[in-house]
């Protein structure tokens, strides 16, 4: 178990954590069904448990053991006018990729094969349970770009692997959504948003090198960003 040495109260955080999973939640609903103008939608309804499940456990597994991390997960207000930039631009693709498919349900564009989506729900299962690994890994994994006090260089875990072990789990996350809500139309987006996560890396990259202690040797190990073997 990790050192509890969060400022703030844990029980507020866990409020702060639980309003937000239910606006979250609340906000993919509206967007996925009122598109869609049914709640038959059963794409829809077992993509939403993929989610809901496995944050459930994750958010549980925080409080208990890293109530530091919860409390990093709710900062919003991004210091680095490079990835403020960024996020606003990824907001509108991610908007756009999470309203299509509602419309795909209801004008019947696609045809996504029923093996195909099961397999992207597991996809996207999988991208998830890659950034609960970063998060297990790392307790600094702020939502926010920033170097804290005492922050370390973490090299074990994935960070074994790649220097940036959570976005590989949000760009495969984000990359199968499409299809296990059965949209093709909606991959067309979803695909803008990787470039905007390579630029968000190399800026963050810039920051580490110049603010966090051993990532300048960190980085001479483990060579690749996001693929091992090839970036």
């Amino acid at each position: 178990m990790k050192e509890n040495d969060m400022s703030a109260n844990p029980r507020s955080v866990l409020k702060t954590v639980f309003v937000r999973f239910f606006a979250a939640f609340l906000f993919l609903g509206l967007m996925f069904f009122l598109p869609a103008w049914t709640f038959a939608y059963w794409e829809a309804w077992v993509y939403l448990l993929v989610l809901l499940i496995p944050m459930i456990f994750l958010v549980t597994y925080l409080y208990k053991n890293d109530p530091n991390l919860l409390e990093r997960r709710t900062r919003t207000k991004e210091k680095r006018k490079t990835q403020r930039k960024i996020i606003a631009i990824s907001l509108i693709f991610f908007l756009v990729a999470f309203i299509i498919p509602g419309f795909d349900h209801r004008m019947h564009w696609s045809s996504v094969p029923l093996a195909l989506i099961v397999i992207s729900d597991g996809m996207v299962l999988f991208g998830y349970l890659i950034v609960a690994s970063v998060f297990k890994a790392n307790t600094y994994t702020s939502r926010i770009i920033e170097v804290e006090k005492g922050q370390k260089v973490i090299t074990t875990g994935p960070y074994a692997w790649v220097r940036h072990p959570m976005y590989l789990g949000v760009i495969i996350f984000y990359l199968f959504s499409p299809l296990a809500l059965g949209s093709f139309w909606a991959v067309i987006p979803v695909l803008h948003i990787i470039p905007l996560l390579v630029i968000r890396i190399f800026d963050e990259e810039r920051d580490l090198l110049e603010n966090l202690e051993g990532y300048k040797e960190y980085v001479v190990k483990t060579r690749y960003r996001l693929l091992p073997k090839i970036w």
